[in-house]
């Protein structure tokens, strides 16, 4: 969203996000469209003698995301870009991607996650996050429970940061689900944009949109003033996020989402019934063996009438044996199915399923779960 709305206002922008769903060329972006292949092997050429060097001089050799962080970020400087949108990899603190000196950082709503890495606690996960937040630059924060936002505050203190907090500073005042996505109206830092329709579906983009515009206002504006309204409505119209609430086929309807955690469960859950009128949901499912299944699918239960367990072609991917098991606990061995192995069997079992009238198929658990959907629904169609 917040590339979307730079676009809007005449800015080049380059993105930089993780992971990617079918193409590793969706990582780095130029104006909302891929680095092409050529682009992305001349960028890495350019940095092969400086990536071998630096593996010569240490024992443990760069990893992927270094390289390709180091890519995106040559890949903004040659382009140039007015704007970079860069998303963190994991955590903050240690990312590859925190080596800039950004003057507005973005944190949205913290849970439990990656915690081998960043800590079991909301507050040692939010202490990592916090340090992307720079000295004397602006950080948009969104609601937060009570310990996360301490330590954001905290350390907005320490490096003189200006924290700019969802529900004190802006919020999102209205919203009315629309057809294909959602009406809304944001008070943002300079003034209240009303008649916003944002294609995209689920409170928690709503509440998305109005970091996003925080976030251009305290770039564009420093926040005292009203943003060109009319702009501001283009960017949201051009907003997408594929593989969010993605809709790639009707009759029966196929939703496509990421989710891969209790937080992201409960948005996917509440968006579901709420921006949606099925009269059943089928579910196939594939997650990863270090995320907490056994809560993903408990927070699902109330709105999937079937499931369909599985497994990606990830090296991840928790056994579709076992996610059976987890599966049947909760929903009752006449609602679970197995794919036998193949995301493509089960997605085939899952079309025919939801055949009837009202019905819908939503995939789900992973990323590396819905890129392979997508793909091979793309290709199906």
């Amino acid at each position: 969203m917040i590339d979307s709305l730079l676009m809007a206002f005449g800015m080049r922008t380059g993105r930089y996000t993780s992971p990617h769903l079918e193409s590793i060329h969706e990582r780095i972006t130029f104006a909302g469209e891929n680095i092409s292949e050529e682009r992305f092997v001349d960028t890495y050429n350019d940095l092969v003698l400086y990536l071998d060097l630096i593996d010569s001089r240490h024992e443990d050799p760069l990893s992927y995301f270094e390289v390709l962080t180091a890519m995106a970020y040559v890949a903004f400087a040659d382009a140039p870009v007015d704007a970079a949108i860069v998303e963190c990899g994991l955590g903050g603190e240690w990312d590859a991607t925190n080596v800039v000196n950004a003057p507005v950082s973005v944190i949205t709503p913290i849970g439990i996650d990656h915690i081998a890495y960043l800590g079991n606690s909301l507050a040692s996960i939010a202490a990592t996050k916090a340090k992307i937040i720079k000295p004397g630059s602006a950080v948009v924060l969104a609601a937060q429970p009570l310990e996360v936002a301490a330590e954001l505050m905290r350390r907005a203190a320490e490096v003189e940061a200006l924290p700019l907090r969802a529900g004190v500073e802006f919020g999102l005042m209205e919203r009315n689900i629309a057809v294909g996505g959602q009406f809304l109206a944001i008070e943002g830092l300079g003034g209240r944009y009303t008649d916003i329709f944002l294609p995209l579906h689920g409170a928690h983009q709503a509440e998305n949109a109005a970091l996003a515009l925080a976030a251009v206002e305290a770039m564009m504006g420093n926040g005292r003033e009203l943003l060109d309204v009319e702009a501001v409505r283009d960017g949201f119209a051009m907003a997408s996020s594929p593989g969010r609430l993605e809709i790639v086929r009707r009759s029966p309807s196929v939703l496509l989402d990421v989710a891969h955690n209790p937080h992201g469960a409960t948005a996917l859950a509440l968006a579901l019934e709420s921006a949606f009128t099925f009269d059943r949901v089928v579910g196939v499912v594939g997650i990863f063996a270090d995320k907490d299944a056994r809560t993903f699918l408990e927070i699902l239960e109330p709105v999937l009438n079937e499931i369909i367990v599985t497994q990606s072609n990830s090296a991840r991917a928790l056994p579709e044996a076992e996610l059976f098991e987890i599966a049947v606990d909760i929903f009752g061995s006449d609602r679970v199915h197995r794919s036998g192995g193949s995301l493509a069997d089960a997605i085939t079992h899952g079309l025919e399923l939801a055949e009837e009238p009202g019905s819908a198929l939503l995939i789900t658990g992973s990323v590396a779960t819905v890129g392979q959907a997508r793909t091979l629904l793309g290709r199906r169609s």
